[in-house]
């Protein structure tokens, strides 16, 4: 386990745990999270050993929002920060060769909730909630919170959701497909946990590629759509996986995947 003071890394196998590390304040994020949370993902995306990244955070809440008690210095321009402190690990978690998993416990909002809305994946505990707290202090979403709950939701539904600002519990997220799973608050970690090591036990070349057809396919026609799956299928299918897959198959046995 390597850790620093406002970041935490776990490896536990082919399983990293990334977590928000300032309990006292909800994980809200300042100077320190924004400085560690890019080193700590761009380590954990490096790591070939590590298959699958768990984002959660410490104590009563995944992530606050932007913690807005932090001094700001003379020249601040929010515009460069959100272009490169929150920019970077946010794109960093999307273009990442593997697939990361949102545990969300308790609050997920402002900018935290695009951490949880931008991984993969989402488990949320039971009373765990997203929330657009921007309104309220005359500011608008950020970290590309709009682009999922538009993408998600439709426009209607995100404009309403962040004009007015209200909380989505868990069980809504799940109707409203922000989120994949919800379960017991005391057993959140343990179930992310759970599904990690089931994706871990996939192909991790079929992962990787399936998460960059996903993504790409938000923005593309049908007719690029076609083309991108055609050029990453052929990775695949000259691939050492495709070909123990194949012969695992046959052997009626598990597959024993390396990711090359």
């Amino acid at each position: 386990m390597s850790e620093t003071t406002n970041v935490k890394l776990e490896r536990e196998g082919a399983i990293a745990i990334v977590s928000f590390n300032r309990p006292s304040t909800l994980n809200a994020i300042e100077s320190g999270i924004r400085r560690e949370i890019l080193t700590a993902i761009n380590e954990v995306n490096a790591d070939d050993s590590i298959r699958v990244v768990i984002l959660t955070g410490e104590g009563r809440a995944f992530c606050a929002g932007a913690d807005l008690s932090e001094k700001q210095p003379d020249g601040f321009d929010v515009e460069q920060m959100l272009n490169t402190e929150y920019k970077q690990p946010l794109m960093a978690i999307t273009n990442a060769p593997k697939p990361w998993i949102s545990a969300v416990n308790g609050a997920a909002a402002g900018v935290g909730s695009a951490f949880a809305m931008n991984c993969d994946l989402t488990v949320m505990a039971d009373n765990a909630y997203l929330y657009q707290a921007f309104a309220a202090i005359s500011l608008i979403p950020d970290g590309g919170a709009t682009w999922h709950l538009a993408r998600t939701l439709g426009k209607k539904k995100a404009y309403e959701l962040i004009a007015l600002g209200e909380k989505l519990p868990a069980a809504k997220c799940l109707d409203l497909g922000l989120c994949n799973r919800v379960v017991p608050a005391e057993q959140l970690l343990d179930e992310a946990k759970a599904l990690a090591l089931e994706l871990a036990g996939k192909a991790p070349l079929s992962l990787r590629y399936a998460k960059e057809t996903v993504n790409a396919a938000m923005s593309e026609s049908v007719d690029e759509t076609i083309s991108h799956e055609a050029r990453l299928q052929k990775i695949c299918m000259h691939s050492e996986d495709a070909r123990e897959g194949a012969i695992a198959f046959l052997q009626k046995r598990a597959p024993e995947f390396k990711g090359c």
